[in-house]
């Protein structure tokens, strides 16, 4: 399986995330970059989530259906083409990052995959990969980090 490149200009892997992109700040979603997606993608997926949370693994953002040729996604967007699902405040949206205590790992998770999905806005995490089983040609992620003052 090959490997996407996924990065941030806002901060470097296994770096902190700056308060602007949580709940703390603007709760903007950071300017991603990306590379290396295989020439026979359809699409690319990202899942951002925090496997840190007192309720086990907090989902921030889904998205699919993301146009496979994007290599940057700008602060506060949504990927060109990409459609977004239910994160765990049930919102159809980017949600930063906002731990109750102590520093937690944001992992931002990008897949090229062999079809574009069909799937509804009420589409979840758990949906978004079921439905990527078996078309999954690459992957990549970047993690960040946060902890509230």
């Amino acid at each position: 399986m090959g490997e996407l490149k996924i990065i941030s200009s806002a901060f470097p892997s296994d770096g902190s995330i700056p308060a602007k992109y949580t709940c703390d700040g603007a709760d903007l979603s950071p300017p991603l970059e990306i590379g290396d997606v295989p020439a026979p993608a359809k699409s690319l997926a990202l899942i951002v989530d925090d496997p840190d949370a007192p309720v086990g693994n907090w989902v921030h953002w889904v998205v699919w259906n993301i146009d496979p040729g994007i290599r940057e996604v700008g602060e506060g967007k949504v990927p060109a083409r990409g459609i977004e699902g239910k994160n765990d405040w049930g919102r159809n949206s980017y949600g930063g990052p906002c731990p109750p205590s102590g520093t937690h790992r944001y992992f931002f998770k990008l897949f090229a995959l062999d079809t574009t999905l069909n799937l509804g806005h009420a589409t979840t995490k758990k949906d978004l990969e079921r439905a990527m089983e078996g078309h999954i040609l690459a992957r990549g992620q970047l993690i960040g980090l946060y902890k509230r003052r």
